[in-house]
């Protein structure tokens, strides 16, 4: 893998930890130079330490997905530093407060949707035209999520914007194709991250949700990161609406918690 994304230039949003960090840090051992994207500078800047320390040259962009004006900037300061975006992992999402139907708020409802969907579509709208500008070729990822496939009780409103994310991405893909743009979603099952701590922190909510994993664990940032970074290198060159599920056998069949 050394050396594949030599002179390529990649976007991570939601860079600041976890996924994100994990896959900007393998990007740029791959030879890559990087544009880390998120809201929390601090992190964002130790990621790029780590882009660095990995032989890799990094940049932070403090950016809100969310708002179109934020995104635009970010896109025009990838190439204002490097020159074009060949690569782009749009990562960044929330979980956003799960809780039944009937007693979520609107507002939560719409945070949720504005960072996981609206965000992704933004984050796309800017990478794909940027792209075109430079006369096609290139590769996006998506992050989705098995909830882009199955309901949860309690999650409707996150379930409802990694489905969305997989319209978009098999969209996206379709419109851009002949343009030698690649555009695909990643979906994992439960991962090791601050994200899983807070959903799943808990003994006894950890122990029901591992029953649900076949392989018996969680997943691992980094082996997200290397199934975002082979899908965005040549080694993927075939490969263009799908999502790919890294799941440890959650969607393979029933599996209740034992």
């Amino acid at each position: 893998m050394t050396g594949e994304l030599e002179g390529k230039v990649a976007l991570v949003t939601g860079g600041t930890s976890g996924i994100g960090r994990d896959t900007a840090v393998l990007f740029a051992k791959a030879g890559a130079k990087l544009v880390v994207a998120g809201r929390r500078e601090p992190e964002g800047q130790e990621t790029v330490k780590l882009v660095r320390a990995a032989g890799g040259d990094g940049l932070f962009v403090k950016s809100d997905v969310s708002k179109a004006a934020e995104v635009d900037s970010l896109i025009r300061q990838v190439v204002e530093r490097f020159g074009r975006l060949d690569i782009a992992f749009n990562n960044a999402g929330i979980e956003g407060v799960w809780v039944p139907i009937v007693t979520q708020s609107e507002k939560d409802f719409d945070r949720t949707i504005d960072i996981n969907l609206k965000g992704v579509w933004l984050c796309l709208k800017y990478e794909i035209r940027q792209m075109l500008k430079q006369g096609g070729g290139g590769a996006i990822v998506n992050m989705a999520s098995i909830a882009g496939f199955v309901g949860s009780a309690g999650a409707a409103a996150y379930s409802a914007s990694k489905h969305g994310v997989l319209g978009l991405t098999k969209a996206a893909a379709l419109e851009t194709a002949r343009n030698g743009i690649r555009i695909n979603a990643v979906c994992p099952g439960a991962v090791e991250t601050s994200m899983a701590e807070r959903l799943f922190g808990a003994p006894e909510v950890h122990k029901y949700v591992l029953g649900f994993h076949p392989l018996g664990r969680f997943g691992r940032p980094e082996e997200v990161a290397e199934a975002v970074v082979w899908m965005c290198s040549g080694r993927a060159s075939f490969m263009t609406g799908q999502s790919l599920v890294l799941d440890g056998g959650f969607l393979a069949g029933p599996n209740p918690p034992s």
